[in-house]
């Protein structure tokens, strides 16, 4: 999808602070950090959010978790939150499916 941002930046088609990249996914720094490790795991192929995936894609949203929790342990974090928000009224400015991968300090519940 050509005019979406995150489209763009898993393309490499805009430049980006690039922690990960394999052949589902990129994974970058947040350019607006609300923790001190703030990355945002992308995945290549556009899907709208958390609402428009299908049973296919299982494989997608199970490899999503792998790469958070492995990004984790290299980027030294022992305790950490997994994020994604799915539409306007939840946060989401991005209309590409992606994680917050947060970390670095503590966190309150309820969130938000």
């Amino acid at each position: 999808m050509a005019e979406c941002l995150f489209c763009r930046i898993a393309s490499r088609e805009l430049s980006s602070d690039l922690v990960f990249e394999d052949e589902q996914l990129v994974a970058i720094r947040d350019i607006n950090p609300v923790a001190p490790v703030h990355v945002l795991l992308i995945p290549k192929r556009h899907v709208g959010s958390l609402a428009e995936v299908a049973e296919g894609d299982a494989g997608l949203l199970g490899h999503l978790q792998l790469v958070a929790s492995r990004l984790a342990r290299e980027l030294g974090l022992d305790s950490y939150r997994v994020v994604n928000n799915c539409g306007a009224a939840a946060g989401q400015s991005v209309f590409h499916l992606h994680y917050h991968l947060l970390g670095g300090r503590e966190f309150r519940w309820p969130p938000g």
